[in-house]
């Protein structure tokens, strides 16, 4: 990830403004998350990953993955159960768009 350096003022209620250069890198767009770590004395900010409000989809998602870390054949999904699950993950994704660049798994 690229060096940047950005300042940001705090507000009288403890408020800032992410600079769009860091939003930008970190992948965050309006209504994402943000952790901050204090480390030593300084602050590290993250993206932070998307916790699964309804308990049922992040079990499922949780047994999702170990199958595939498992190793095992895992089946695709119906469409309208993807599309059903990412929505509610607050993604929107076309499943039927092409994929750029290369895709790691």
């Amino acid at each position: 990830m690229p060096e940047i350096h950005e300042v940001a003022t705090l507000t009288s209620k403890g408020q800032i403004t992410v600079p769009k250069p860091i939003r930008q890198a970190l992948g965050v767009e309006a209504g994402g998350k943000i952790a901050f770590d204090l480390r030593g004395g300084e602050v590290v900010v993250t993206r932070a990953e998307a916790q699964h409000e309804d308990p049922s989809i992040g079990a499922f998602l949780d047994l999702l993955e170990a199958d595939i870390r498992a190793g095992r054949n895992v089946q695709c999904l119906p469409d309208e159960l993807a599309r059903s699950m990412l929505a509610n993950a607050g993604y929107a994704v076309n499943l039927d768009e092409d994929i750029d660049g290369a895709v790691e798994l």
